[in-house]
């Protein structure tokens, strides 16, 4: 748990290490950290429910607050280490007393013996070992640290390293076990750490200084050579050095692709950091230690921004600093807890790196669905930008920002953000900017109702965007225009729309956006009966999306076209369609989508005449939107569960279907629904004899498919189709 460290790791990130441990997907993670508290807790009881325990162990932890969230009931078991007895906690207190002498000496003798050597001067040098291990205090991390020296040195007698170490004794005396200086630092091995820093080079010493100022948990070999302003061979033999001294552990990341400079990485222990971080500020001038940061820094700031250019698809000239996408998302994944340090870090006070890095980070926190570290970085880049006067940059800031809240579902406050960034981009007459901002903030106002706002926003979007000759986001503008049409049912003009997308896209050479066009052409093509040339479109916007390697633009136009081709009557083509969505949804881990996949396969199947394999289909589409919390989904699949189960002739089962799914429609306050559900529910209750009942729910049903007309013919009403195509809004 990081305790003692700045970089301690806090309650919800480590329920969410927890869960992937546990083979949870990261797809399929909550998003806030009290969402990841409530997994964890769920997946506590289910595994006690199937007789499961778990061994939880917590390590390093400093205070009882950053591990109560954590914390199981029976029959599961928790270990917790650390330097303070946390009495607080309802826990057993096991204090751990120094070696006893034998104990100790043993500790020495297997360190010396390690990887096979034939070192007996533990045992040969009985009394000169009793002697050091005392004066080690007993303490089991002196001893290997005392043990790793000698190793290095096999033919130094135990009595020469007990000599050097009574120089010491002074402070040794006057340390308890678990005593802490005033900044917290553990005292007992300092004597120890000074003895491994004492047998450094300078070169070596003046590393082992400057790698206490580097933010975040670990350092890989071509971020040390940045901040120690050095090849990466020479630093990498300085930290190779380190490691052998024990003030440094080395490990390899599996990281395809990825030059071995950013594969290794390099930790230095709380205690020891502590230690080295005192002696760097003694030595801060002469190390030039502020300037070692600066350096890292702008390593990171202006790495993190080469993988952000080879994010983007259509990227014209993306940085040769990594060669493809995958590479750039390998190192951003290894370098993340690094890039979230600098961006935080009090080193960073006076760097871009406080802003930069949050602009830089947005397209792959989002890509990763961290939202609250995108939505930290920015508030903090907002402040910053405010502070500074810099209004561009704020601008800049509010309107990744508002992305960031839409993705959380805060609507409105996204609403306020983008709002926020077109004033700005107005006031400093950057129209590209600001229709990119008016274009992001038409899709929240979709999200909440407001459709002629959302119209506005995007229709003066594209305006903007023909104006300024910028064809590319000319192209996705009018994508969104065209789902802002669909929703207020001018489905012909939405048509259009997304046919000009399409044409742009193709025009500027941009086949992502062609591909997501198409899948949204199709979709509008089949609300106005067009459904042939919906399934030539939605072909080609699956094939273009395999081009591009969008592997979650294949499974959405895949899905959509299996619909299509239900529409058409040919359910056999659906089947295989809605079957290989589910396989990329799958293989994605994005379980939102997988349900609606899973719904889509289950109508049809149902067409086919396989009503078991439907059955199941929904019941599995349901489960999983129950588990992610997506009330919507959940309704929609159990009313077309209810539906297969009446096919089947269970009706009782399908009466308990359309009931269920009755109660979420009014929970959500999603009327059309509502009045589907009643519609159904009243054929299940006329298939069990229970007539009055199912004429009141017809009445209900009828009744608010008079109000869903009237709000519709003023443009009010949310529509809401039982298999949803599986569109996506690409933000500016």
């Amino acid at each position: 748990m990081r305790g003692y460290s700045e970089n301690r790791v806090e309650a919800g990130e480590a329920a969410d290490r927890f869960l992937r441990a546990l083979g949870v997907k990261a797809k399929d993670l909550p998003i806030t950290a009290e969402e990841k508290l409530d997994a964890w807790r769920l997946t506590l009881e289910k595994l006690a429910a199937s007789r499961r325990p778990l061994l939880v162990v917590l390590d390093n932890v400093r205070t009882p607050g950053q591990i109560t969230a954590l914390l199981p009931d029976a029959p599961h078991r928790v270990l917790v280490t650390s330097r303070h007895n946390l009495s607080i906690l309802p826990t057993r207190l096991v204090v751990l007393t120094p070696l006893c002498p034998g104990g100790a000496v043993d500790l020495l003798d297997k360190t010396l013996r390690a990887g096979g050597r034939d070192d007996r001067r533990a045992t040969a040098q009985s009394a000169d070992a009793l002697r050091l291990v005392e004066q080690c205090g007993y303490l089991p991390l002196a001893l290997r640290i005392i043990g790793a020296l000698l190793r290095d040195e096999p033919d130094r007698p135990l009595a020469a390293q007990a000599e050097e170490l009574e120089d010491q004794s002074t402070r040794l005396d006057t340390m308890e076990y678990d005593g802490d200086d005033d900044h917290g630092r553990p005292l007992a091995v300092r004597a120890s750490f000074e003895l491994s820093y004492g047998h450094l080079t300078d070169p070596q010493s003046r590393a082992f200084r400057i790698l206490a100022a580097a933010p975040g948990p670990d350092i890989s070999t071509g971020a040390a050579a940045a901040l120690l302003g050095q090849t990466s061979s020479e630093a990498r033999r300085l930290l190779a050095g380190l490691a052998r001294a024990h003030l440094l552990n080395a490990a390899t990341t599996r990281a395809e692709g990825l030059p071995a400079g950013d594969c290794e990485r390099w930790t230095m222990h709380d205690l020891i950091r502590l230690f080295a971080d005192d002696l760097g500020c003694a030595h801060s001038r002469d190390d030039g230690r502020d300037l070692a940061v600066t350096q890292l820094l702008d390593h990171y700031v202006a790495s993190t921004e080469a993988a952000n250019a080879r994010l983007r698809v259509h990227a014209k000239d993306p940085s040769e600093r990594f060669i493809c996408r995958d590479q750039a998302l390998s190192w951003l994944e290894n370098e993340r807890l690094n890039l979230l340090a600098s961006a935080i870090a009090p080193a960073a006070h006076r760097h871009c790196a406080r802003t930069q890095l949050p602009l830089a980070l947005a397209r792959f926190l989002d890509w990763r669905r961290d939202f609250d570290d995108l939505i930290t970085l920015l508030k903090q880049a907002i402040e910053i930008f405010r502070e500074t006067g810099d209004r561009h940059g704020e601008g800049r800031a509010q309107n990744i920002f508002g992305v960031g809240m839409r993705q959380v579902r805060r609507f409105e406050e996204a609403i306020t953000a983008h709002t926020e960034a077109v004033q700005i981009f107005r006031e400093t007459r950057d129209r590209n900017r600001e229709a990119g901002a008016l274009d992001n903030l038409g899709i929240p106002l979709q999200r909440v109702g407001r459709l002629e706002e959302a119209l506005s926003a995007h229709t003066e979007a594209v305006q903007i965007f023909r104006e300024t000759r910028n064809r590319q986001a000319e192209g996705v503008t009018l994508g969104h225009l065209g789902l802002a049409l669909e929703r207020v049912d001018r489905v012909d003009e939405a048509v259009d729309a997304h046919a000009q997308s399409a044409t742009i896209a193709r025009e500027v050479r941009d086949r992502q956006t062609e591909g997501v066009a198409l899948c949204n052409l199709g979709c509008a093509l089949q609300q106005v009966g067009r459904a042939e040339e919906a399934v030539d479109a939605l072909r080609q916007s699956a094939a273009i999306a395999r081009e591009v390697r969008d592997r979650r633009g294949e499974g959405g136009a895949l899905n959509n076209l299996g619909s299509a081709l239900q529409q058409v009557g040919r359910a056999e083509e659906a089947v295989d369609a809605h079957s290989q969505a589910l396989h990329v949804y799958q293989e994605i881990s994005d379980r939102h989508r997988e349900g609606g996949a899973l719904n889509n396969l289950g109508l049809a199947l149902k067409k086919v005449g396989r009503i078991d394999e439907a059955i199941e289909a929904h019941t599995q589409a349901a489960a999983i939107y129950r588990e992610i919390g997506e009330r919507h989904g959940e309704g929609r699949a159990l009313n077309h569960l209810g539906l297969a189960l009446r096919k089947a002739s269970r009706f009782e089962e399908a009466l308990e279907a359309h009931d269920q799914a009755l109660h979420i429609y009014r929970e959500v306050c999603d009327r059309r629904g509502e009045g589907g559900a009643l519609n159904n529910l009243g054929l299940a209750l006329e298939e069990v004899g229970r007539g009055d009942e199912a004429i009141d729910a017809f009445a209900q049903a009828d009744a608010i498919a008079v109000d869903a007309a009237s709000a519709r013919s003023g443009g009010a009403l949310n529509s809401c189709s039982p298999a949803p195509p599986a569109r996506r809004p690409a933000g500016h």
